[in-house]
Parts: structure tokens; C-alpha cells; sequence
């Protein structure tokens, strides 16, 4: 079933009684050739350019609960690539132009919208700083531009330019950057992955790895036993619990990240506004809330669901740059598990399991990622190669000392 708006109104006509589900709703077979536990956005990405990129077959995706109830809905839909360091840069770039032709490729509406990231600089150094990461964003092809305080006041003039503390001195943009649908995202690359012949199996829980002289059988499920060649593991927040079942410790560890959506407003935020002295950003969704998110809570927890000082920290960020958000009424609040690796940045590898592969440590960045994570993750399930863009996310770059390390702010997850 084809989408288009010739499609939506001759349904309409007749009082939309074909459409269809999605996807298919299968049992498990007893073997595959690829197995990719986690049905969430990195997994049914990987499936998707598994099997239509790369032309492989008997492809399975195990989900514990459905589709998409991790952390690709549960996140604040901001998509970008301005990333400093050369480990990061073109493979972020690259997901960004996988993003920007998603909807002709799935033709699936992901509602992405490039409306432009702006960071706010407070000071000279800060300044610096942005321009250094718009050279280096040059450098891999991205976009960007600085824009000044009278740039900025023509653009978001609700803003407190004057703060005491905090005073906004100009910006930092990349217009290609903007948001897209999350949960429409899971849907779409589903739907895909159905349409060539990937078995999407959900309340499908594994709980352990078949492993015989060092190479994988195939996974322990809640429905039973099932082989596999290869098995790929994309489970974000759950990567420790799910790889310590083969034996592995990773450096990863799992924080809760929360975001808030507002009631619906008229436009009047156009972009996406990241405050550069606090971890706050914020963005206004096409039904009209305001969705905002702040840092990760300080303690480890497998939770997905935060607590009230982080609350009082995002809201005391929103009030010193954005003063009108005061008067507006939350509507909901959610939290999702963040895998928090020790360089902020991703893993996408081999383990020393033969047969068995890695896809985490996306901190609080994954959703971004979602088209190039799946893409390299599925050239590697397929070539045993990494993808170009994806050679510095090895897994023993912690212990040779080749960390990315691409935000320097600290050593461990919460100074990120």
C-alpha cells in the first residue's frame, strides 16, 4: 500500500475502509539470518537498510514490549549535525542528509521539518567557541552560520537579551538543522522494514544469548529459542542489562533524561533555541506545545520516569532566557534511559563474540542518529566492515585511549 494524497482522498470517499496495518504481526521462526534485538528506532532502522540496501534476507527484530516504546518516543524530535570533532562530524552530517530525503524514501510522513537550531553565546569565549565548531562543521559539509544580537532580536525577540547573569550576545545556527515526528519515525522505518519481508516481533523479551566456543547461536527469548547467524544489539538505555546477559561490561552507564511538552500555543517559537549557559533547549511542535528538556538527572537508573530537582532546574533554565514561559501550563512530562557512554559518544562495533555486534552508547543523542545509526549499523552486520562515517565508534577505543570525547566538559556522564 502505497501512500499519497490521491490515496488519502479516494479513501475518503470511500469512508477509509481500506486501509491497512502497517506491518504484519508474525511469530518468531525458528532461525534467521540476522536477529537485531530492540524494536525501537537504531533497530528497526538497521533492519530496514538490512534488507533494502543491503539485500539481505531472513531478518528478524525482537522487542520486549512494541514497537517504538523506548526512547525514539521519548525524546525531544530535534534532529542536527553540528558537531565539533572528525569522529562525529560526517557521520552526524550524513544522518542528516538521510533525514532530509526520509519521507520520499519510507514514503512515510516523519513530519521533518527543517526549521533551523540556533545556540545562544553569552560571552566572547563562548563565541569563539561556536565559530570554531562552524569551521570545523565546514569542514564535513554541514552548514552554519554566527548571527549577531541584532540577528537574533529580529528573529526570537521574547528572549531576555538583558539578563544579569546571562546576558545573549549572538548565536550560533545551523538552518538545515530542525525536528521531526518521533514516533512517526519508528512507524515509518516499521512499515519499511515489513515491506521487505523483516518478521517484527514484539512482546518478544530476550533473556539470554545461546554463545558455543565463542561464537553466537542465537538468542533465549520469552517465546522460546531462536537461531540466528548474527545478532544485532540496538536496545539504548537497557545496553548494559541486555550485554551483561553475553558476558560483557561496557563503559556505558543509564541516566534518565526528561522532557516536557506545554498546551498548544499559536507559532511563535520558529526554531529551535538551545540556551548556551545551562543545558536547556527548546522547540515548538506543529500542534503548538512548547517541548523543552534539560540535563540528564544525576544518578544512574533504568527508570523511565525522573524526579522533581531536575524539574526545578530546567524550569530555573527556561525562566533566565525565556521569561513568557512562566505563564504557560504544563500538559505531560516523561523520562527516557539514556545510555551514557564515557566520551558522550557512540559504539557501533563488533564484540569478541564472533557473530555478535554492538549499537549504543548514544548519550543523549540518539535520535538524531536514528537513519546513519541504522545504515552503519547494517553495513557492518552485512560487510563486517565499518561504515566509513562509523570507524571511530569502536569498542575498545576506551581501553587504547582513543576516546572522542567530543563535548570535554568531564569524565563521567553527568559533567557531559
Amino acid at each position: 500500500m502505497r501512500f499519497s494524497g490521491f490515496r488519502v482522498l479516494s479513501e475518503a470517499l470511500k469512508g477509509h475502509s481500506g486501509w491497512k496495518p502497517l506491518w504484519r504481526n508474525p511469530d518468531p521462526q525458528p532461525f534467521y539470518d540476522y536477529v537485531i534485538v530492540g524494536g525501537g528506532g537504531h533497530g528497526l532502522a538497521t533492519a530496514y537498510y538490512l534488507a533494502k540496501t543491503f539485500r539481505q534476507s531472513r531478518i528478524a527484530v525482537l522487542e520486549k514490549g512494541w514497537l517504538g516504546s523506548g526512547n525514539v518516543g521519548r525524546n525531544t524530535t530535534v534532529i542536527r549535525s553540528n558537531y565539533l570533532l572528525p569522529g562525529n562530524g560526517p557521520f552526524y552530517e550524513f544522518s542528516l542528509k538521510l533525514w532530509e530525503g526520509l519521507e520520499q524514501e519510507l514514503n512515510f510522513n516523519s513530519m521533518v521539518s527543517q526549521r533551523g537550531v540556533i545556540y545562544l553565546f553569552h560571552s566572547d569565549w563562548q563565541r569563539d567557541a561556536y565559530r570554531r565548531r562552524a569551521n570545523s562543521m565546514a569542514l564535513a559539509g554541514a552548514d552554519a552560520r554566527l548571527l549577531s544580537r541584532e540577528d537574533l532580536k529580529a528573529m526570537l525577540p521574547f528572549l531576555n537579551y538583558d539578563n544579569a547573569r546571562f546576558p545573549i550576545h549572538g548565536g550560533f545556527m545551523q538552518p538545515r538543522a530542525g525536528t521531526a515526528r518521533h514516533d512517526a519515525v519508528a512507524w515509518g522505518y516499521a512499515r519499511g522494514a515489513d515491506l521487505y519481508g523483516v518478521d517484527l516481533i514484539q512482546n518478544c523479551e530476550v533473556t539470554g544469548f545461546r554463545i558455543v566456543d565463542g561464537n553466537i547461536r542465537g538468542v533465549e527469548t520469552s517465546r522460546g529459542f531462536i537461531g540466528a547467524n548474527k545478532v544485532g544489539v540496538a536496545v539504548a538505555g537497557s545496553s548494559s542489562r541486555v550485554m551483561a546477559m553475553a558476558g560483557m561490561r561496557l563503559p556505558i552507564e543509564s541516566h534518565v533524561l526528561q522532557a516536557f511538552v506545554t498546551e498548544g500555543l499559536k507559532p511563535i517559537i520558529p526554531c529551535v533555541i538551545m540556551f548556551g549557559a545551562g543545558h536547556f533547549y527548546i522547540s515548538q511542535s506543529d500542534k503548538g506545545g512548547l517541548v523543552f528538556c534539560g540535563e540528564i538527572d544525576g544518578y544512574n537508573s533504568y527508570a523511565q520516569r525522573g524526579n522533581l530537582p531536575m524539574v526545578e532546574d530546567v524550569c530555573e533554565g527556561a525562566m533566565a532566557v525565556m521569561p513568557m514561559i512562566g505563564r504557560v501550563r504544563l500538559l505531560r512530562q516523561w523520562g527516557g534511559v539514556m545510555d551514557m557512554s564515557m566520551d558522550g559518544s557512540p559504539i557501533i562495533d563488533r564484540t569478541g563474540i564472533e557473530g555478535l555486534y554492538f549499537n549504543g552508547g548514544w548519550c543523549v543523542g540518539g535520535f538524531k542518529a536514528t537513519p546513519a545509526s541504522g545504515h552503519a549499523f547494517a553495513h557492518l552486520l552485512a560487510t563486517d566492515t565499518p561504515h566509513e562515517t562509523a570507524r571511530a565508534y569502536r569498542l575498545d577505543r576506551f581501553a587504547r585511549g582513543y576516546l572522542i570525547d567530543e563535548s570535554g566538559a568531564g569524565a563521567q556522564p553527568n559533567l557531559q
